[in-house]
């Protein structure tokens, strides 16, 4: 019965006195208000749904940007420390300088990783592409710096014995060491590239290049068995031979190689010849030492 009812609602434009009448049942009320509620819940939804966007949206920027400043900042660092080694590198080599200067006056011979190049000439280089790790960075650093104190503490020795009239003390690899420790040159020539950070910091060389004619034989720098022997890459033709105890050495670049894999090597046994295969600007020998597979500085070993 109700539901019959009829409620009238009237709009008065008082400028115009006129009335304008509209009848609705209960029910048309009813459904215009659950209309009208469905309406407003709907507006509010959708403000708190572009509130929470637009919030979320500036926390995300804020995080991104935040993660930029980060990356900034550690790529500063790098940059700072990569100039700061070298800045070192350079002392470093001014010490050589005086050293070999020192060396000559007192009669002691130049140590062969300083054999002096002729400023301006273009040596070559190569190995495998590495890109630089904070970690590598700082233990270049690190070695920078003790060769420098070695230097130094070498420097004041070298001039004690220039006062005294006493040749400089030159130490020698004993006859005793053992054919399975890497401890020989492996090739004639000179270092054109040495371990460590090269191009201005900006790659870590994980072995030395040592400069020698096309086709100037490779030894086997200590007793071994051959794990590697052919095309790898950027190494171009390369040997690794396994010396036991984690210890392997790789000779990279190669013209040609002259053992096969699974070979017993002695030491000074040739094993290749020197080339420009691979990664490389010209013929040289890219030398690694390894300790339980990681790279270490072969100059510790000759």
């Amino acid at each position: 019965m109700n539901e019959e009812k009829r409620y009238k609602i009237q709009f008065i434009d008082s400028e115009e006195d006129v009335t304008r009448t509209v009848r609705l049942s209960l029910r048309s009320l009813r459904i215009l208000a659950v209309g009208a509620g469905a309406a407003v819940a709907v507006l509010i939804a959708a403000s708190v749904l572009s509130v929470y966007t637009l919030m979320s949206g500036r926390m995300h920027a804020s995080e991104r940007e935040q993660l930029r400043e980060a990356n900034r900042i550690q790529q500063e660092q790098i940059l700072q420390v990569s100039k700061k080694a070298a800045a070192l590198q350079e002392d470093l080599d001014r010490l050589h300088r005086s050293e070999d200067g020192l060396r000559a006056l007192v009669g002691a011979p130049p140590a062969t990783e300083d054999t002096a190049v002729e400023e301006g000439t273009p040596v070559p280089t190569g190995g495998a592409p590495h890109e630089l790790t904070t970690a590598e960075l700082g233990e270049a650093l690190a070695m920078i710096e003790e060769r420098l104190a070695a230097r130094r503490s070498s420097l004041d020795l070298l001039a004690e014995g220039m006062r005294a009239s006493f040749p400089g003390a030159v130490g020698f690899i004993s006859d005793d060491a053992s054919h399975t420790t890497p401890s020989i040159w492996p090739t004639q020539g000179y270092v054109s590239s040495p371990y460590g950070l090269r191009f201005g910091g900006t790659e870590f060389h994980q072995g030395i290049d040592i400069a020698a004619e096309m086709g100037t034989p490779i030894v086997a720098a200590a007793d071994g068995v051959v794990t590697a022997a052919g095309w790898n890459g950027g190494y171009g033709n390369m040997v690794d031979i396994d010396h036991g105890s984690g210890v392997v050495t790789r000779y990279g670049h190669a013209s040609a190689v002259a053992v096969t894999v699974g070979q017993q090597v002695r030491r000074g046994q040739v094993i290749a010849y020197v080339g420009s295969t691979g990664r490389s600007t010209g013929p040289h020998l890219h030398y690694e030492v390894r300790v339980g597979g990681q790279p270490v500085n072969p100059a510790a070993y000759l």
